[in-house]
Order: structure tokens, then C-alpha cells, then sequence
């Protein structure tokens, strides 16, 4: 049997779900918090914001989330649409800075036979994919290797967003986009 050595992964498997306190919607809560770095919000707009997915599939796998709760994307107002696809442009500007990655895929899960774990608040999945990042591990064991810890890929997205033009990165929490 092959190994696969990660020992920095430590700390993803023995962290603390960090959901147990949250009662209501997670992209509600979440971003309300005083803590961005923890709860992976990245960068903040006026009516969106992304976070890192805490499941990911590969790194750098954000989400961008409007504020408004709704699982339906045809209830966003204009303004918060053209937000929101504004924060996607400057999110893949920044993955891209930040990662080199090759494409990228991006989506939204809408409803509950799409797939997705949360359907009642809608968000927009981004993806960083590389040639070859598809191997035989999740084939053959159903394993899937993130090769980077949370924590360093929300420094250098992080740092990528504050290099954008119109960016405010004071404080230690998500970079404000204008």
C-alpha cells in the first residue's frame, strides 16, 4: 500500500468543526463574526463576500456569497447581482495572482436535487484547477489530496485581493472592495 505524507493536514483533521455554534444560516453568521480569518471571509463588498470553502476541492476553492438570504438566484435585486458578479471578476483575478492555476471551474448549486449541502442561501463556487490535478487517488482510493493548508492559501489570496486596485486591506481581517 502507498502512503501519502501530509503531516501538516494535523491540523485540519483534529480541528473543531467550528459550525456547532451556528444556529441559523452559516454565510449569514459566518461573515458577522469579528474573526475573518477564521471563518476563511477573505474579501467583502457592499452587498457580497467571499470565503473559502472549508470542504475544498482543491485549493483556493472560494465561494462568492451575496448577503441577502435566498436560495433563489432569480430574487437578487440588479445591484446585488452586478455586485456579485463584480466580486467574482476580482475573486478570479485574485486566484489567479495568488495560484497560477490553469482554469477554473465555477457554479452555483441551486435547490436540493442540484448537490449542493446548503440550498437555502445561494453562492457561487470557484474553483482553481491545474493540468493533471485530476490523478488516480480519488479513482482508486476515493481520496482526494489537498496540497495546501487553509490557512496559507487564505494568506496569499488574501494578499492578491489587497494588490487589486481600489482594495482596503487595513486591519487584519477580508480585504474591502470597492
Amino acid at each position: 500500500m502507498d502512503q501519502v505524507f501530509a503531516p501538516w493536514r494535523i491540523e485540519w483533521v483534529e480541528r473543531d468543526d467550528g459550525n456547532d455554534d451556528i444556529d441559523g444560516c452559516v454565510f449569514c453568521e459566518l461573515p458577522e463574526r469579528d474573526d475573518d480569518r477564521e471563518n476563511l471571509v477573505v474579501a467583502r463588498s457592499d452587498h457580497a463576500f467571499v470565503m473559502f470553502n472549508n470542504y475544498p476541492y482543491n485549493p483556493g476553492h472560494a465561494m462568492v456569497v451575496p448577503r441577502e438570504h435566498t436560495g433563489d438566484y432569480r430574487d437578487l435585486s440588479e445591484t446585488v447581482l452586478l455586485d456579485h458578479a463584480r466580486l467574482k471578476q476580482r475573486t478570479f483575478d485574485a486566484l489567479e495572482t495568488a495560484l497560477a492555476p490553469d482554469g477554473f471551474n465555477a457554479g452555483l448549486n441551486l435547490g436540493q436535487g442540484a448537490g449542493g449541502s446548503i440550498d437555502d442561501h445561494l453562492h457561487t463556487h470557484v474553483v482553481p484547477r491545474w493540468q493533471g490535478d485530476t490523478n488516480f487517488m480519488p479513482v482508486v482510493s476515493d481520496t482526494k489530496v489537498i496540497v495546501e493548508a487553509l490557512d496559507e492559501t487564505y494568506d496569499r489570496v488574501r494578499e492578491a485581493f489587497a494588490q487589486q486596485e481600489g482594495a482596503d486591506e487595513s486591519g487584519d481581517g477580508a480585504v474591502r472592495i470597492e
